[in-house]
């Protein structure tokens, strides 16, 4: 039983990866566009500011915390309740979290430029980029309501494991950055603002695209305030804790883009990108697994099966570590190779590669403890218990704002993003520790084995990178063509290493479909 559960697991993380990878590739190529197009200034830096804010939010109430909320309370009533009980908690649910965001979009498009000041108040010594983005802003913040709504539809669908669908819908809002980039941007007096367009754009089409698998299922939600109000206030309960507990990373962005706008034009901007890229793995794998597991944890704990519970765990940290850690070392030795070739061309230069890449490596240091808070939060809150994380997340933020204060000064944008990753392991330990109290021990047998055979394999990997990839300079020289070819050969050549180590050493793939 626990083998076909463990094979399940992997093919539906798969699933998501795969749909997360085709949605992170097309999300490089947005950023491409957008580079090359726009470059890093001050023009770039208002719309990353406008699209920021709502996109904070979007993580609140979307993916970061009502799905996490929503999750655990709709699959018990998946094996609980009747099909009828769960539509009227689907309607309720609707129906209060429409009205919540159409009020609270209402509220952001109003009061746009004071948003502005209050998020990124080094734009108030310039008006015209204060101004630019708050019209930006207008546009961008009723995204907030699209995109929580898909949200809303994604986690019916993960719940009843129809997981490749939503994974699938963010690639159309990179296809509206795209298009809006080659043909709107020409067409408008300040091009930079078809940006702004397409973010609307692209979350009034994510959710007319799950409406059709909604209804195919019989679970397409009719809006309606008196179906189950009991169900609804257990949601909202779990809600308003996590939104602050899963989201802290976000918490620490912003006050990144808070205090960069204090800095140099195109701090932001360089923070933004190297970002971009640290999410691709995060993304591809890290959200796919806390997507995945969130469902069967809710179910094991629903039936009060604390071994599956606790192996369940144990698996997807061993999986976390083994992805993640060659991830974040690849990050940091190919950090100006991976820039270079995906970023400068026409408006972003040479320069614009050299700071994002030192902010880059900041975030890559964070990289495993990014994917191991989403995980070990998926954990508390798979068990209903939203108070714990709270509790860690506010240690966590505070000390990211210290963090922030001690690192800007030596290291400007660079501190900044380091301090983000400081904050994301410090996280992480505190949710291990808390959760491997409350379920009397969460990894199993084996582990400082199979932590020094990664380690090996990881040398193995960092040295490789770092005596054999060509220096800035030849990078910068070769065309796109090669870049692109070195990028991927050095890339394969690093995982095969790991691979090779990691295998040698008594590390089989296949068997993390088993409980070791």
């Amino acid at each position: 039983m626990l083998v076909a559960v463990r094979h399940e697991l992997i093919k539906s993380t798969l699933i998501v990866s795969c749909m997360t990878t085709l949605s992170r590739i097309t999300g490089l190529v947005r950023d491409v566009v957008i580079a090359s197009l726009f470059g890093a200034g001050a023009g770039v830096d208002a719309f990353i500011v406008a699209f920021r804010i709502p996109n904070f939010l979007r993580r609140l109430f979307a993916e970061g915390g009502f799905s996490q909320a929503f999750v655990p309370v709709i699959a018990e009533y998946r094996e609980t309740r009747s099909q009828d009980e769960v539509r009227a908690l689907l309607d309720q649910t609707t129906a209060s979290l429409g009205a919540i965001l159409a009020l609270t979009t209402l509220v952001g498009v109003v009061a746009a430029p004071v948003l502005i000041l209050i998020f990124a108040p080094g734009f108030g010594d310039e008006p015209d980029k204060q101004e630019l983005a708050a019209g930006m802003l207008r546009l961008t913040f009723p995204y907030l309501l699209f995109i929580s709504l898909t949200s809303l539809a994604g986690g019916i669908l993960n719940t009843y494991r129809r997981f490749a669908v939503p994974a699938f819908t963010p690639v159309l809002l990179n296809l509206s950055f795209i298009g809006c980039a080659f043909w709107l941007a020409p067409r408008l007096e300040q091009p930079v603002t078809a940006l702004a367009w397409a973010v609307l754009l692209g979350g009034v089409a994510q959710l007319i695209f799950q409406a059709p698998f909604l209804i195919r299922l019989r679970l397409f939600p009719r809006p309606a305030f008196n179906r189950d109000r009991e169900g609804v206030r257990r949601i909202f309960r779990l809600l308003l804790p996590t939104l602050f507990a899963i989201s802290i990373t976000q918490i620490n962005l912003l006050i990144d883009t808070l205090i960069a706008s204090f800095l140099e034009d195109g701090s932001i901007s360089w923070l933004y990108y190297s970002d971009r890229l640290v999410e691709f793995p995060l993304g591809v794998f890290g959200i796919a697994l806390s997507t995945v597991i969130l469902p069967n944890l809710s179910e094991h704990h629903a039936r009060n099966s604390l071994e599956d519970f606790r192996r369940t765990l144990d698996w997807s940290l061993r999986l976390v570590l083994l992805i993640s850690l060659p991830a974040a070392i690849g990050l940091i030795l190919l950090s100006t190779p991976a820039l270079t070739t995906l970023f400068q061309y026409r408006e972003f230069g040479q320069r614009d590669v050299l700071m994002a890449g030192k902010s880059l490596c900041g975030y890559a240091v964070g990289l495993p403890a990014f994917i191991l808070v989403k995980v070990l939060a998926t954990g508390f809150f798979s068990r209903q218990d939203t108070r714990t994380p709270v509790v860690i997340g506010s240690i966590a933020m505070f000390a990211g704002i210290v963090f922030n204060l001690l690192l800007v000064f030596p290291l400007r944008h660079a501190g900044l993003a380091l301090a983000t990753s400081l904050s994301a392991w410090l996280n992480a330990a505190l949710l291990y520790r808390a959760l491997d109290r409350a379920n009397g021990g969460i990894i199993g047998p084996g582990w400082p084995a199979y932590l020094g055979r990664i380690a090996a394999a990881l040398g193995s990997m960092a040295l490789l990178l770092w005596l054999a990839v060509p220096a800035a300079d030849t990078w910068t020289a070769w065309g796109t063509t090669s870049r692109i070819a070195w990028l991927v050969f050095w890339t394969a050549c690093g995982a095969g290493v790991y691979l090779a180590i990691a295998r040698a050493m008594g590390i089989r793939l296949m068997q993390m479909t088993h409980h070791p």
